[in-house]
């Protein structure tokens, strides 16, 4: 979804009522547009945002989420995780903060997107995987040094 038709859909129909007016009524309405265009996106953002916390309530499964390509929201339905994390009675309750180079998160984003799951539950899902032996266990960087001959 793209936000900029929206901002200029705002932006057309403060112009129409701000011909009303004379070239400066006109003017400061050019300038007020171009001040808000910002704070319009963000509160379109928001408005996305509140709607799918409102449509999460009326799912039996799933949720939908609000994810940023670029500057433009998406609407994103997310199916359950079919397999359990963990144990069943097990909660999410343990926080960690997570720092990664910016390439890397980009990565790891477009992987949960192709799975259809969350980035927190992709980045569970990888760790348990992991923690489990299902997945090659994390390696340390080794170094060789020396000379070799052929």
């Amino acid at each position: 979804m793209q936000i900029d038709g929206f901002t200029q859909a705002v932006r057309e129909d403060l112009a129409r009522v701000a011909a009303v007016g004379d070239e400066t009524t006109m003017r400061a309405a050019e300038l007020l547009v171009a001040a808000l265009e910002p704070s319009l996106a963000r509160r379109f953002q928001e408005a996305l945002a509140a709607a799918a916390v409102e449509l999460n309530a009326q799912l039996d499964e799933g949720s939908v989420q609000v994810r940023l390509s670029g500057a433009d929201p998406e609407l994103v339905y997310v199916p359950d995780v079919d397999r359990p994390v963990g144990p069943s009675d097990e909660a999410f309750t343990a926080r960690i903060t997570l720092r990664l180079p910016e390439s890397l998160k980009g990565k790891v984003e477009a992987a949960a997107a192709r799975a259809g799951v969350s980035v927190n539950a992709w980045l569970v899902l990888a760790l348990q995987d992991v923690a489990d032996g299902r997945r090659s266990e994390v390696r340390g960087r080794n170094r060789l040094t020396g000379y070799g001959r052929s």
